[in-house]
């Protein structure tokens, strides 16, 4: 039997499969399962498990960003326009969002 906390979590988790690997995504704010004003701009931390990643990687995620306020990079289809899965994956709960890094070198 499935405990109540493993079915209803305290803070936001979630597992991500990115490029044929697991890792988790999770964020310590408990507010960004109920209360939808605190999605403007909040913090989500990523880790891999894998050897490559040395320390969890801290992102902040803006959802009322504005695509012109990026700084101009090159055509929307060249290989220097591409995100990382992991910002993607992002992007399928909160469309058109900015991460940033936070100094973590984006990784694919």
């Amino acid at each position: 039997q499935v405990s109540p906390a493993l079915r209803s979590p305290r803070l936001p988790v979630w597992l991500c499969s990115l490029s044929g690997r697991h890792s988790v995504l999770f964020g310590t704010d408990s507010r960004l399962l109920s209360d939808w004003k605190s999605e403007r701009i909040f913090h989500l931390y990523f880790c891999s498990g894998q050897q490559e990643q040395t320390r969890t990687a801290h992102l902040t995620v803006d959802t009322h960003s504005h695509h012109w306020e990026e700084a101009p990079r090159e055509e929307p289809c060249s290989p220097g326009r591409r995100r990382p899965a992991l910002e993607m994956a992002i992007r399928t709960k909160w469309a058109g969002a900015t991460v940033s890094w936070n100094g973590t070198d984006p990784f694919f």
